[in-house]
């Protein structure tokens, strides 16, 4: 009997070529690890192009999952295991690895050419570069080519299944679950069931060799974290961002219609909303982005909640249209799942350096609320609270994700239906003193009446409207007053006000941030205060308008540091508007932050460097 011992977490990495499944034995493995109860947070990173040219760096795909007995903040800074299935994978990932971590290589895809073709003058394996690391050089490849040998399976074919020999080993390392992953692979492959036996029998394989083999001494546990009883699932930001579009197109009783054009990182967006039809949802895959923000905001004046989704190129080309929205102040949904620019940029990973964009991109004065989800599973609620903005004030809502939140998946609570918003709307009926442009005493937006509405109809369309009657015009008295409540409008969205963490009540340096950056400065404030150190943290999910408490809250802080994934975009709003020296901390890497390395600038400016 081999030895089991206990660990809090473990930060685990698959790396291959784009076509050795590492995205698919990365999920399994992460879906294991929800069923056992583990938190979890993961980061999926591949190349942009579909299929890139096998055994090169630029074609490693990988997947980290971090899981632990607590509540975690971030996929890890670093792996402590890394399953490399080629020379590529091993150096574009090996930088990262810990002295000390443990690193499982095929052997079999080690040969003169691969090591070549990414600049190996020697064999890693064998020229001692490795020797600060627990390696595992195992001949993957030919194991299980050997178990699958009863399917009757091409060599070619049966050593595709060699990610779920590694799937196999690693679930046995780690004590993960396998019965639902043997269904899911029936399940997957029930057209094709001699491939399907055969992806089952190299996963048994892989499981019985870490039982049996002398290479692996020791397994692992984890136990389940602690978690506040509810029913779970694992979810990424794309999924719950399109159920939380769902949530809120039940919760306003209105149906659903998606405008869009296949973009990535937003395209799972259009594929999951595209299943739920029978909650009354309405996809459209337009010819390009202007076409389906159109449809959107036609939908929406039909009286559906009209949605658009897209990434930063396409919210340039959408640009016209949500000027237009913001003239004839219809609710409309853009959701700019961010990735790293300008242009085409790097299309697989994530920035923040639309937020500019978003809050100005348009002529004339044509404000709009931002709202900024923080983590996978505050994409359903910050939808929902998009939708709620947009029909609650008439106006277009920009709500940013981004690549990271997208592509990433964590423990989600999935809430009762009773706790959500009634954000139901009143559309205008009564003809008698219908005026399309008069104001809510409240809100300041304009009636919402559907098309065809006996006694209701009235001028639609960019030219500036009359304040009130909606006749056109060209007065200009009359356009000052429109722009100036157009502008006031958004001014008095109800926004919560801006909640600091603070324990001590003694910290005189508070770092903010906005976005995706929840996760790695809440790590990092978690590493610094364990350390000793007094230090404030909050963060901003409304964006425009901001908090009304937010600059007193920057002020009462000696320093503000702000760390932002662009070259310090909120930073020089809020120096401009509240005069605050505040700290931007960038990095534009297309990665995500990593916690030490936050940690280390914190602790700087608390130690005033």
């Amino acid at each position: 009997m081999k030895q089991v011992q206990q660990l809090d977490r473990v930060v685990v990495r698959f790396a291959g070529d784009s076509g050795d499944g590492m995205q698919l034995t990365g999920d399994r493995f992460t879906s294991e690890t929800g069923r056992f109860g583990n938190d979890l947070a993961t980061f999926p990173n591949f190349p942009a192009e579909i299929r890139a040219p096998a055994g090169t760096l630029p074609g490693v795909s990988s997947f980290q999952l971090h899981f632990a007995d607590h509540d975690i903040l971030t996929p890890g800074d670093a792996p402590d295991v890394l399953v490399a299935m080629n020379p590529a994978a091993l150096k574009a990932n090996l930088a990262e690895l810990p002295r000390g971590g443990r690193v499982i290589v095929d052997t079999f895809e080690f040969t003169a050419r691969n090591l070549t073709r990414v600049g190996y003058a020697t064999n890693p394996l064998e020229d001692g570069s490795l020797d600060g690391f627990a390696v595992h050089a195992l001949d993957l490849t030919s194991l299980t080519v050997a178990a699958v040998r009863e399917f009757g399976l091409s060599r070619k074919d049966a050593a595709r299944a060699k990610n779920m020999f590694a799937l196999g080993l690693l679930s046995w390392l780690f004590g993960r679950p396998v019965a639902a992953t043997v269904a899911f692979l029936n399940r997957k492959f029930a057209g094709r069931p001699n491939i399907g036996d055969a992806n089952v029998a190299a996963f048994k394989a892989g499981w019985n060799f870490g039982e049996t083999t002398e290479d692996f001494a020791v397994s692992y546990q984890v136990r389940p974290a602690p978690l506040a009883t509810g029913r779970y699932r694992n979810i990424s930001g794309n999924t719950a961002l399109a159920l939380g579009l769902v949530a809120a197109s039940h919760q306003a009783g209105l149906p659903l219609f998606l405008g869009a054009y296949p973009i990535t990182p937003a395209s799972d967006i259009l594929h999951e909303l595209s299943r739920h039809k029978n909650f009354g949802v309405r996809t459209f895959q337009a010819e390009d982005e202007i076409a389906g923000v159109g449809a959107a905001l036609g939908a929406s004046y039909g009286g559906a909640l009209g949605v658009t989704v897209t990434s930063g190129p396409g919210v340039a080309l959408k640009a016209e249209t949500v000027g237009l929205a913001v003239a004839v102040e219809l609710p409309l949904v853009v959701v700019d799942v961010q990735r790293a620019g300008p242009s085409t940029g790097m299309p697989t990973k994530t920035e923040q350096a639309d937020l500019l964009m978003v809050l100005f991109g348009r002529n004339g004065e044509s404000p709009v609320p931002v709202v900024a989800a923080s983590s996978p599973g505050d994409c359903f609620d910050a939808a929902v609270e998009a939708a709620r903005i947009a029909l609650r004030y008439r106006t277009p809502v920009m709500l940013l994700s981004d690549g990271y939140l997208a592509n990433g998946s964590e423990p989600w609570r999935v809430p009762d239906v009773a706790s959500l918003p009634d954000i139901s709307v009143d559309f205008a009926t009564d003809p008698d003193g219908f005026l399309p442009f008069s104001r809510d005493d409240d809100t300041l937006a304009r009636p919402w009446a559907i098309p065809g509405t006996p006694g209701l109809e009235h001028r639609i369309g960019g030219i500036e409207k009359a304040d009130g009657t909606g006749d056109i015009s060209y007065d200009p008295g009359n356009h000052d007053r429109m722009v100036r409540l157009r502008q006031a409008k958004i001014d008095r969205i109800d926004v919560p006000d801006l909640e600091v963490d603070d324990p001590s009540g003694r910290a005189r340096v508070l770092v903010l941030g906005w976005g995706s950056v929840y996760g790695p400065v809440a790590a990092a404030v978690r590493r610094v205060r364990k350390a000793g150190g007094e230090v404030a943290q909050a963060h901003l999910r409304h964006l425009n308008p901001l908090p009304a408490n937010t600059g007193d809250v920057l002020r009462s802080y000696d320093k503000v540091v702000l760390p932002e994934l662009n070259l310090g975009q909120l930073a020089m709003l809020l120096r401009a508007r509240y005069l605050v020296d505040v700290i931007g901390y960038n990095r534009v890497r297309g990665l995500p932050f990593k916690a030490e390395e936050l940690a280390g600038v914190i602790q700087d400016v608390i130690d005033g460097e």
